[in-house]
């Protein structure tokens, strides 16, 4: 029996649902998914320019699992580019620090302190907001 997956965590959900290739009119691929652990690897090692050790750190998982997810994510992101497909960021196997909402209405990506009562979109005020980490 093969040991339980550790869940992989992230600091913030990514702020894009999906990118799609510019000028491609047709859309018969199938899209390519790339998890939240992916991208937070992509984010830390490329963006934050964090060594493999100090990402793994953060994620609480160990360096090479780190290494075996920052691949899958390159190559993820490889075929998206040279197949002009169309990328989306699925939940995947993560945990946040905190709960995490979505505006249905202007899409932006927020959490909710604890001290207000109302769940409502920080920038538009809407009441149409979804949590994003299902815990």
């Amino acid at each position: 029996m093969p040991r339980r997956r550790r869940l992989r965590k992230i600091v913030a959900p990514p702020g894009f649902k999906g990118y799609k290739p510019y000028g491609i009119t047709h859309v018969s691929k199938e899209p390519v998914e790339l998890l939240y652990e992916e991208y937070e690897a992509i984010k830390l090692a490329d963006y934050d320019l964090l060594n493999h050790e100090e990402a793994a750190n953060l994620m609480g998982i160990s360096r090479p699992t780190f290494a075996r997810i920052y691949e899958s994510a390159r190559r993820k992101i490889a075929k998206a580019l040279v197949e002009t497909r169309e990328i989306k960021t699925v939940y995947g196997n993560a945990i946040m620090d905190k709960s995490w909402f979505v505006c249905n209405d202007c899409n932006s990506r927020f959490t909710i302190p604890k001290t207000m009562d109302k769940k409502q979109c920080a920038l538009c005020a809407s009441s149409n907001i979804e949590l994003i980490n299902k815990q």
